[in-house]
């Protein structure tokens, strides 16, 4: 059964469904007037979208501070599209929400408010209550899914397990990975599933007193599929890491950098519901150069009350 059959199946009073979104600067926004669609790209002096479903391209405006954009009513749900850069190559939307033709391929459109919620009730655990089961997606179960995991919701409760920390699930080349080579950090792996699958195993964990945590990856990108720093200034040669270049947190044009990786840890909070974050090898990055590590992750605890770990 998938998450869009379990989202139709009346679990609950229909009425005690809620929905989720997360609004940011980032990816498309789906308005009354059709769907608007913005690229941060400093670099390019041109930029188009081209919608893959209809074989149409339009020209995106010039914004300010290198920003780019469009709004057309040409595309809905489910639709596919890339931005086209001036010398043709195609590439997916960076705050994509879904990759199912993997990393190199065209982003889909998707309406966070296409998902109802049943845990409105949930308020969390208290962190001394927490025994936390780390799992990977894709080794965790025979299926290697989100929505096999939840089959297992009751193995774990039985083990005593009140907290579930999913090893890192952005989108990454190919199908298996531990998911330290995550590209686009903003779209679950299409491998594991689709998004409403990940939000389902949020929903249904919650649902079973589980408290999710999910592992987060901010100190390098994937060396495949990820085209940011074609367009814009997503490294820095300032600091070095055992990676290379080191994500450009403390460089010119790094506002919109940490604003990206801000608004890409208060999306999971906010739109998945998860209950808290682990940020991998913290130390071993720029994001803790001059402070600015402690000052976001202040932010985050100032806007969304969660667990924030990091290694």
């Amino acid at each position: 059964m998938s998450a869009l059959q379990l989202n139709r199946v009346p679990r609950q009073d229909s009425r005690s469904a809620i929905q989720r979104r997360h609004e940011m600067p980032f990816g498309p926004q789906v308005r009354d007037d059709g769907v608007n669609f913005r690229l941060w790209a400093p670099k390019l002096d041109r930029v188009d979208l081209k919608v893959v479903d209809g074989d149409r391209t339009l020209p995106m405006h010039a914004a300010s501070d290198g920003w780019y954009e469009v709004t057309t009513s040409e595309v809905a749900p489910g639709s596919r599209y890339c931005f086209v850069l001036p010398d043709g190559l195609e590439v997916p939307d960076p705050a994509s929400r879904h990759q199912p033709g993997d990393v190199k391929g065209p982003s889909q459109l998707i309406d966070p408010a296409g998902y109802l919620w049943f845990d409105a009730d949930w308020r969390g655990r208290p962190w001394e209550e927490l025994v936390i089961y780390e799992l990977h997606v894709g080794t965790f179960t025979s299926e290697g899914t989100f929505l096999g995991v939840i089959e297992k919701l009751e193995h774990l409760c039985d083990l005593g397990v009140t907290a579930i920390e999913l090893m890192p699930v952005a989108d990454f080349p190919g199908a298996w990975n531990w998911g330290y080579d995550g590209a686009l950090l903003f779209a679950p792996d299409s491998s594991y599933g689709h998004p409403d699958d990940l939000k389902a195993l949020v929903d249904a964990a919650h649902q079973h007193g589980i408290a999710v945590i999910l592992d987060v990856v901010y100190n390098h990108f994937g060396p495949e599929g990820n085209y940011l720093s074609a367009y814009a200034p997503l490294f820095t040669e300032r600091h070095h890491t055992p990676w290379g270049a080191a994500v450009n947190y403390d460089d010119a044009g790094s506002e919109v950098v940490r604003s990206l990786v801000v608004e890409n840890a208060l999306y999971w909070l906010r739109e998945y519901n998860v209950d808290g974050l682990r940020l991998d090898a913290v130390l071993r990055s720029s994001m803790t150069a001059r402070g600015t590590s402690s000052r976001r992750l202040q932010r985050l605890a100032m806007t969304q009350p969660a667990i924030v770990t990091c290694t």
